[in-house]
């Protein structure tokens, strides 16, 4: 029936699964410890940078090519979303490297 309450052995394994679970963390936490403030905002710095960088060049390109060709957003527009598109894509890309084989 479903309204019993679990005997005790099985009880027992439950909580013993717990308490090696809790020791596996444990033990993973002293091999690998949490990141200083400052290099998380340095990490934090490095994917901004990463998405904006390719954005301002595409639209400076775009800028450009539109000065040249006499057109007021022609460029522009699909250069400005083709490098967020970039950015994001290494920011991406960069995320997946720092976090390795990190993955449960």
């Amino acid at each position: 029936m479903t309204g019993q309450p679990p005997d005790d052995a099985s009880q027992k394994d439950g909580m013993a699964s717990a308490a090696r679970r809790a020791a596996q963390r444990d033990a993973l936490a002293q091999d690998e410890p949490e990141p200083s403030l400052a290099a998380r905002l340095g990490q934090i710095g490095i994917l901004g940078w990463t998405i904006v960088l390719p954005t301002l060049v595409c639209l400076a390109l775009g800028r450009w090519l539109d000065r040249m060709a006499g057109t007021k957003v022609f460029f522009s527009a699909p250069l400005l979303m083709i490098g967020a598109a970039l950015g994001l894509w290494s920011a991406w890309k960069w995320m997946h490297r720092q976090q390795g084989g990190k993955r449960d």
